[in-house]
């Protein structure tokens, strides 16, 4: 019988955002996979869970992927997760999730043959793109998400694709990025445009910035964090 691979969303900054399930999947698991060991051992330590960690992120070798699968197909049942929010959404464990889908080698636990997708367990729980879109105010039965812009090419398709998105857009941007790609998008969006922008969501400094786009530039006072951006769609 093949392992189970548990994705497992963590908090995006408040620890109490924790999930019973999730605590419940960590102390079950043989191996917790993560983006940053020191930042999963942080999280484990606080709530007093210690596993072995390996790591998997942007930069990891195709070598890695295979020790992971070889790990499943041993039946051990492992946990991945990301530094804060959900795996696999703008993140890489998603390249990690599509060969597991794809591969042949791992056996269904719930005996429905083999290929993968049964052996991938959702462990739900925060995402700054929801809570994001939750407190924004915009229609949200359809929307876009955009993860994070390009640094250098492409940009300008990337912000055309933003005001032109008839349905509310959402994308994430860094503290040291995020007065640029504002500009950038003043640039092009029509001034009339509301814009939502969140910054270090469930944090201490948790800031909510709403009005049109030259509005939320003009109250921007300090920088630092992470942030998540929303736009109305064109009317």
């Amino acid at each position: 019988m093949a392992g189970i691979l548990y994705i497992v969303a963590t908090p995006i900054g408040n620890l109490n955002d924790i999930t019973l399930r999730a605590l419940e999947t960590f102390k079950s698991v043989d191996l917790i996979l993560c983006e940053d060991t020191r930042v999963t051992k942080n999280l484990l330590d606080h709530f007093n869970i210690s596993k072995p960690l390996l790591s998997y992120h942007h930069h990891s070798p195709e070598t890695r992927i295979k020790e992971i699968k070889n790990l499943l197909a041993e039946g051990k049942n492992l946990a991945l997760v990301t530094d804060a929010g959900t795996p696999g959404i703008s993140d890489p464990g998603n390249l990690l999730i599509s060969r597991i889908v794809r591969s042949n080698e791992i056996e269904s636990p719930l005996g429905r043959g083999r290929g993968g997708l049964d052996a991938i367990v959702p462990i739900p729980g925060p995402s700054a793109l929801i809570s994001a879109l939750s407190i924004s105010g915009f229609p949200t039965d359809k929307f876009l998400f955009l993860g994070f812009p390009p640094h250098k090419n492409k940009r300008k398709k990337f912000f055309a694709e933003v005001s032109n998105s008839e349905c509310t857009t959402v994308f994430y941007e860094s503290g040291h990025r995020i007065l640029k790609c504002l500009g950038e998008l003043k640039e092009i969006l029509n001034p009339e445009r509301k814009v939502v922008v969140c910054r270090e969501l469930t944090k201490k400094f948790e800031t909510i910035y709403r009005g049109t786009i030259s509005e939320v530039v003009e109250q921007m006072k300090d920088e630092r964090g992470e942030f998540v951006a929303i736009v109305e769609g064109k009317r």
